[in-house]
């Protein structure tokens, strides 16, 4: 997958675009740690207990894999002038699990861009952001809303 390295802005970007990312793989080390710090359940914890859960064993936590997902849009191949500046998120809906050793990677679909009244040389992009693993099953489903400069937008300082 080519890396495009020059930003997007608000006119760069329409309802229909999508973008595809790279997969990275959940490790059970990294889903045991941000488990312990951020969702100390067992079954993001401790894999002997989580086979006596609902799971049947080691599951990452849904904000840990949506956590995943943000780098693999800061990373992808969709850069926004100015960065990923959220201002709002819609329908997470937490699909399937993701287990130690699954490969997640991003599907982005660009659902909406127009110009911010309130903010002259801004602009709002809605987006599709679609978590996927190596079977092709959706994972995670979520509906950002970043904040996008337009081509011609002033920074305020």
């Amino acid at each position: 997958m080519a890396h495009i390295t020059t930003p997007y802005y608000l006119e760069d970007l329409s309802p229909g675009m999508c973008f595809e990312t790279e997969a990275t793989t959940m490790t059970e080390a990294d889903i045991i740690r941000f488990g312990r710090e951020f969702d100390p359940q067992p079954h993001h914890v401790d894999p002997e207990a989580a086979r006596h859960t609902l799971f049947g064993g080691l599951v990452a936590s849904g904000w840990h894999t949506i956590g995943v997902m943000t780098a693999l849009a800061v990373r992808s191949g969709m850069p926004l002038a100015e960065g990923q500046i959220g201002v709002g998120v819609e329908g997470i809906r937490f699909a399937k699990p993701v287990r130690p050793g699954d490969r997640i990677r991003l599907h982005l679909e660009i659902l909406e861009a127009r110009p911010r009244e309130s903010r002259p040389g801004w602009g709002v992009v809605r987006v599709q952001w679609t978590g996927i693993n190596q079977h092709d099953e959706v994972v995670v489903e979520l509906q950002p809303s970043v904040l996008v400069r337009a081509r011609d937008g002033e920074i305020a300082g």
